[in-house]
């Protein structure tokens, strides 16, 4: 009696046991099935998403090329029309300049003393989104893309002109150099439109320069030297400072820095100062935002590309400009050896 109730505890004990054993391991499946569709779900999702984000940029940037097509095709004359509407025009020379992209050109002459169907109506930098007559602008969108300059001769060297004070983007063909004539070329009693005559409305607070831009700037400088038409990291910190004492982020980027923010998140270079999605919004719209996004500004590392360089710079939402550091560009710089600074030495003493 005593062995047979041994066993019939031992066999209870085995069976409770292997009976706890498959509970365990049924409820292990079902919460590694469970676990499974889960991050099946969170990778259908993360999927889904990544699929719309690219979507949305593929969009956009099918659309400023559609815009571009058709500002093209409206400026180019029709092959029936080219007899009467035609007007050869043959570049005498290019422009070798500091600025090696459109961000950070001053968008008028003298600005920076150390630099060198269209729109009916387009968005003023100088009046913060407010719309003129393209007719009344300089702005790239005017139906035929010739502009003219004022400019200093520095000095003339064989078939070479240095000139100081251009706001011409480097690579920028030349159709002809005509001298200024004060005595006709200036009229004392010429009127202005009154939103002209504001001077401050793009200037900045202040402009800083860190630590680690004085060391980097040092760094690159012995390669950057070889093209630069300045004699020394001074003289392009100076340049730097003149071209950043003017607020140069385009309406969408002053607007939308959370966008800005998205764009680096993705690893794009936030130098693209294009306003194109700002046509869309109402003045109502734009005011709300720029209230929303204030504070969003300083965590928005910009770029400003001179001399082949990438300045990286923040400003806050007080207009205090911080320049960080700088770096060599992936921007493909145009200039030669032989048209640095050296080049132009004698010629400046």
């Amino acid at each position: 009696m005593i062995s047979e109730a041994r066993w019939l505890a031992v066999t209870t004990i085995t069976l409770t046991t292997l009976s706890a054993a498959i509970s365990i391991s049924i409820s292990a499946y079902i919460f590694n099935r469970k676990c499974n569709a889960l991050k099946s779900k969170i990778h259908e999702l993360e999927l889904s998403l990544k699929s719309c984000s690219d979507n949305c940029a593929s969009e956009r940037q099918g659309r400023i090329r559609a815009q571009q097509m058709l500002r093209k095709q409206l400026t180019q004359p029709k092959s029936e029309n080219l007899n009467l509407t035609y007007y050869p025009m043959i570049p005498i020379g290019t422009i070798h300049s500091c600025f090696s992209t459109r961000n950070g050109t001053p968008r008028q002459p003298l600005l920076h003393p150390s630099q060198s169907g269209f729109k009916a109506k387009v968005r003023v930098p100088r009046l913060k989104g407010g719309k003129i007559g393209v007719f009344g602008t300089r702005s790239p969108h005017r139906p035929c893309p010739i502009g003219l300059t004022v400019a200093k001769v520095e000095a003339v060297q064989g078939n070479m002109i240095l000139l100081s004070g251009v706001d011409l983007v480097d690579g920028t063909p030349v159709l002809d150099v005509k001298p200024y004539l004060p005595y006709c070329d200036s009229i004392q009693e010429a009127a202005v439109p009154n939103w002209l005559m504001e001077d401050n409305l793009l200037s900045v607070a202040s402009v800083s320069f860190s630590e680690e831009f004085i060391s980097s700037l040092e760094s690159c400088w012995i390669t950057a030297e070889k093209k630069s038409l300045y004699a020394s990291p001074g003289e392009f910190q100076s340049l730097v400072m003149q071209v950043l004492s003017w607020d140069i982020r385009s309406l969408s980027q002053r607007n939308r820095p959370r966008d800005a923010i998205r764009k680096k998140e993705k690893g794009q270079l936030l130098c693209d100062t294009s306003d194109v999605d700002d046509e869309h919004l109402g003045e109502t719209a734009i005011v709300h935002e720029r209230e929303q996004n204030s504070l969003n500004s300083m965590e928005v590392v910009y770029h400003l590309i001179l001399e082949g360089l990438d300045v990286s710079y923040r400003i806050d939402h007080d207009g205090n400009v911080i320049v960080e550091k700088v770096s060599t560009s992936a921007v493909l710089d145009n200039k030669l050896d032989s048209y640095n600074y050296l080049t132009w030495k004698d010629k400046l003493q």
